[in-house]
């Protein structure tokens, strides 16, 4: 499974020429400064310039570099180098060693400061990524007849967590499924899917009607968020248009596969999932999704949608919207369709190939710089066929599937 691809991925080249340079540039520095002596022995005398050689490589390549080159600097400094450094008195040229002797011992404690912030952040770094593999936990490659693959595309870079959501649970009702966006990001967002997952992995195997998943998510969701609104704004109510209350909402879509395939969905102002078979790339759906969780109450009558069957063989595509959201330098958004379509010309559609292509053209269509966060989940469906299959998406069954399978044009997003 893949988890995270943080921002700059494409850059990795220019980072090493980089990298390569900052090694080699001291002892060029030194070389290019001895030579200049040599050779104009009558000339200005830059000497004193190979006090920045043992900062340079202080800062490229460690402190053990830092004192050799410092040393080797010295050196060059007492020892007369041409005619005109041996017109130089003693005292001039015992100045340019202590400069470069504070030189050195300045920049030996900074690279000792700068190791021990880097392993405090990679100390961080784990705490992070091990904080996302509990609250956004790795998914395994098949679960209860379906073959998953799962990932993120980070806005930020080194980025671990953000307000992007996903979960897939095997339960005696049927696999049940979670997809959903928090609005905002930061520590917020966070908790936010912590709060909204760990109450959809309780109500995904409590609650036998698909609706009561939904309601359950919904309550912890304004609990949650009255308890943060207490935290942030103790003198603040939950009717506050100011409060966090009044203005946080997230976007969920659920789904329930279920033993012969058939497939029903509560969308919450979610993007639907996209129907994968080799070469082609449909719509699941088109109906007129719910609000977003948080915004409204839900309906007293809570209907699950009936989407069909998924085939075996045939994959969902479920996405957040920082898919069809990114844009590239001219401002064009990622036509997602045409990606889907170019990524599943494999049969049966292979979900891991699908996000590693997806992400591989939002990279390049961004040039590496998304603006938002996506995750992206994609599951196939690899059960035995098993009967004949219909559909029923708010009215004719055969009529709703023929919408989503029968050629249509492609829109650019």
């Amino acid at each position: 499974m893949i988890r995270t691809i943080a921002r700059g991925g494409t850059r990795v080249g220019a980072s090493r020429a980089w990298r390569t340079l900052v090694l080699v540039l001291p002892g060029l520095w030194v070389g290019t400064v001895v030579l200049w002596e040599v050779l104009h022995p009558t000339g200005a005398q830059l000497i004193q310039l190979l006090a920045a050689a043992p900062a340079i490589a202080c800062a490229g390549t460690g402190r053990r570099s830092c004192v050799l080159l410092g040393g080797l600097c010295a050196v060059f400094a007492l020892v007369p180098i041409g005619s005109a450094g041996r017109d130089e008195s003693i005292g001039t040229r015992f100045g340019t060693f202590a400069a470069i002797l504070a030189v050195v011992i300045a920049s030996y404690l900074t690279a000792g400061r700068r190791a021990r912030l880097q392993r405090e952040l990679e100390s961080a770094r784990a705490v992070a990524d091990a904080a996302q593999a509990v609250v956004l936990r790795p998914l395994p490659p098949r679960l209860d007849g379906l073959a998953l693959a799962a990932g993120q595309l980070s806005a930020s870079q080194g980025a671990a967590v953000g307000g992007d959501l996903y979960e897939v649970m095997a339960t005696t009702h049927g696999v049940r499924v979670v997809m959903g966006d928090v609005r905002g990001h930061g520590l917020a967002a966070v908790g936010t899917v912590a709060a909204l997952l760990g109450s959809f992995r309780d109500a995904a195997h409590d609650e036998a009607k698909f609706a009561d998943v939904l309601r359950r998510l919904e309550r912890a969701l304004d609990r949650h968020l009255r308890e943060r609104s207490r935290h942030e704004h103790p003198a603040a109510t939950d009717k506050d248009p100011q409060s966090p209350v009044a203005e946080d909402f997230v976007t969920v879509l659920l789904l329930e596969i279920r033993e012969d395939g058939e497939v029903h969905a509560l969308n919450c102002g979610h993007p639907w999932p996209y129907l994968l078979t080799p070469g082609r790339a449909k719509p699941f759906a088109q109906a007129e999704p719910l609000p977003p969780l948080g915004l409204f109450p839900l309906p007293t009558e809570l209907p699950a949608m009936d989407c069909g069957q998924l085939r075996p063989g045939e994959a969902l595509f479920l996405y957040t919207d920082g898919a069809e959201d990114a844009r590239d330098g001219t401002g064009r958004f990622f036509p997602l369709p045409t990606a889907l379509t170019e990524a599943a010309k494999a049969h049966p559609v292979a979900p891991r190939d699908v996000l590693r292509d997806v992400f591989t053209a939002l990279q390049r269509h961004t040039a590496g710089r998304p603006s938002d966060d996506i995750a992206v989940l994609v599951l196939r469906n690899d059960r035995a066929p098993s009967g004949a299959r219909g559909c029923d998406i708010g009215g004719s069954a055969a009529g709703a599937r023929q919408a989503t399978t029968d050629p249509q044009p492609t829109t650019n997003l």
